[in-house]
């Protein structure tokens, strides 16, 4: 017979807390403040009948403990994000990271080639660079070329968005950051995500990338999207490229070739493993070790073959780069990450006192009790429950809280966490990261590089992006 959840007013400041934080969400405020509230206040609680001085002093260090605890098990996807990007910095400084995307050129004969070559060289480049910085090299190289080719200025736009900034980012096939941030939360490997992530990710990027590019061919034959006439295009980014893009140096040709080689090698390695040789499988922190491992030859292989004896102080110049770039994304994320852990037996265990239940985990198990173990309901709730998440702008500090949620709930009916963790990442990414929230980073980096306005781009994105994930939700129910 399943035992009882004993309600106390932990839990129902714990819910309080929830949908206060959902509420700040639905009217764009940020969601850092009633979350390190929840966390005080769960810690005054946790400390009853140990007089008014200790419960507050017990408060403050639940704050910082929780803080602690959800740093420690984020900074993996920090680190292996500030590489990346470090790595990518030194590229730049010898203009090896143009050379890398340059050849490309060459395939954009027409709009049709052009938005494809744009998007699927802004997925590959995304998923081992990061979005936000594939933006700016793939907005000054291909860009202007793709407008060239008859392609609009909203077509490009609504290309690297679905593919950058939507499906890649939601999959997060190799560095796997918003991967390992809805395991954590969800308890389940990253393997188990990383396998429906890929799919849902597939399947709903490819469905709204069909339709969006139905309706810019569509409404390029009307006559409502045009390029623009070549000589307004030939100065396209001009100033940018040249600001920007420093003189290629004489090795610059070498690790163009070199970094896609070697990384792609990994990633042969790692699928490889994954399906012929599951005894030495490389997933979860081996595979983040490897990839890491790799970026940081890369990095000090770069900058001294750029920089000369320079560089033992340029290469801490590159990592700064990096890690002010990781910080920036996960600041935010990291007390938000500290309230929602504390739905999870272990870590409330661990930080408010052995015995201490887990707050959400009770709450799902009473409501999968009273809603019944249906697939439909939940699998369509998780990913609502994401699109609120994402409406923050961020991506990432939703999914705590689609991944507790996903774990609640799944536990509790009997239904597959993975499923739903991986609907709930992959609805608050393509919301939150960059196609669908206006306000979001990612959308005014996709808009500002091609030159049109980020209401028009998300009016563009909305339809595609919501049939793409109703029909995700779908597969992911026959799933169950």
């Amino acid at each position: 017979m399943e035992e009882q959840v004993m309600l106390t007013a932990s839990h129902w400041v714990y819910l309080a807390v929830i949908v206060l934080i959902l509420a700040f969400i639905i009217f764009r405020r940020e969601v850092v403040v009633p979350s390190l509230a929840g966390i005080f206040i769960l810690g005054i609680l946790a400390a009853q009948g140990q007089g008014v001085t200790d419960q507050f002093i017990n408060g403050l260090q639940t704050v910082f403990e929780s803080l602690l605890n959800a740093g420690v098990e984020l900074f993996d996807i920090m680190l292996i994000i500030s590489l990346m990007v470090a790595m990518l910095k030194s590229l730049q400084a010898q203009g090896a990271d143009v050379l890398m995307v340059a050849p490309v050129k060459k395939l954009m004969v027409n709009p049709t080639t052009a938005f494809f070559v744009l998007g699927i060289m802004t997925y590959i480049a995304a998923t081992f660079f990061w979005p936000t910085p594939t933006t700016a090299l793939i907005g000054v190289v291909l860009i202007p070329v793709a407008i060239r080719m008859g392609l609009p200025a909203m077509g490009a736009a609504v290309a690297i968005s679905l593919f950058g900034h939507g499906m890649a980012l939601s999959g997060d096939l190799v560095i796997q950051g918003a991967t390992k941030l809805t395991a954590s939360s969800a308890g389940v490997s990253t393997g188990e995500i990383l396998t429906y992530t890929a799919l849902f990710s597939v399947i709903t990027g490819g469905v709204a990338i069909a339709i969006a590019f139905y309706t810019i061919r569509r409404d390029m034959n009307r006559g409502i999207l045009t390029a623009p006439p070549p000589e307004e295009t030939a100065n396209f980014n001009t100033t940018e490229t040249e600001s920007e893009t420093p003189k290629k140096g004489k090795h610059a040709k070498v690790f163009a070739i070199l970094v896609p080689v070697v990384l792609l090698t990994v990633v042969s390695i790692m699928v490889y493993r994954a399906i012929f040789d599951r005894d030495h499988v490389i997933s979860g922190g081996d595979a983040t070790g490897f990839l890491g491992g790799t970026a940081i030859i890369l990095l000090v292989l770069a900058t001294f073959s750029q920089e000369g004896s320079k560089g033992f102080e340029k290469i801490i110049d590159h990592l700064r780069e990096g890690f002010y770039f990781a910080i920036k994304i996960f600041a935010p994320v990291i007390p938000i990450a500290g309230f929602f852990f504390l739905g999870n037996p272990d870590d409330a265990g661990a930080i408010l006192g052995e015995g201490t239940s887990g707050f959400l985990f009770d709450w799902g198990q009473i409501i999968a009790t009273n809603l019944g173990n249906s697939p439909l309901i939940t699998s369509f709730g998780i990913a609502i429950v994401g699109i609120l998440g994402g409406l923050d702008g961020s991506g990432f500090s939703g999914l705590p809280l689609t991944g507790s949620l996903s774990a609640a709930l799944g536990s509790a009916s009997g239904l597959n966490v993975a499923i739903l963790a991986s609907l709930g990442q992959v609805a608050g990414i393509f919301v939150g990261g960059g196609t669908i929230a206006a306000w979001a980073f990612g959308v005014a980096a996709d808009s500002g590089v091609a030159g049109v306005k980020p209401v028009d781009l998300v009016r563009r994105n909305f339809i595609p992006v919501m049939v793409g994930l109703f029909v995700a939700c779908i597969v992911g129910v026959l799933l169950m």
